[in-house]
């Protein structure tokens, strides 16, 4: 791990941006919980892609194919919020502290060493958040 970090390039700071309030945001999800729904093919070891979630999914139609001999699948099984917290933005659309909940979020597979290989696909999902009017991206390591 410590020679994977002293490896990592440095980001250059981005000018500051103030953002929108949150109660005027459309917020998705982006997960690497290795979620897909039933419909979908499942991740593979090593997968650099993503599966599309909607924003009206039901968690009774997600399944997690993520892979790992550390991984604890029980925290899902009891509540699948603390993976992917799609109820708790649905209850803040619906109290007003957020603008809305996005109509499309993204799961990708975890544990990926290779950040490189990844960045194809997230430059893609940037591009669907904007067109979607995405305001707010909240990331969900898992």
């Amino acid at each position: 791990m410590r020679l994977r970090s002293s490896e990592m390039q440095a980001v250059a700071p981005a000018p500051w941006i103030t953002p929108k309030p949150l109660k005027d945001c459309t917020v998705a999800i982006i997960s690497t919980a290795g979620l897909h729904r039933r419909t979908d093919v499942p991740f593979k070891v090593g997968a650099i892609d993503y599966r599309l979630i909607p924003g009206d999914a039901d968690f009774g139609d997600l399944v997690v194919s993520h892979i790992s001999t550390n991984f604890d699948r029980s925290a899902y099984q009891q509540d699948p919020n603390i993976w992917f917290p799609l109820d708790r933005l649905r209850e803040m659309a619906a109290d007003g502290e957020i603008g809305g909940v996005s109509s499309w979020h993204y799961s990708f597979m975890g544990a990926q060493p290779n950040h490189d290989a990844l960045s194809k696909a997230g430059e893609e999902v940037g591009r669907l958040l904007a067109a979607g009017e995405v305001d707010v991206a909240l990331m969900v390591p898992v």
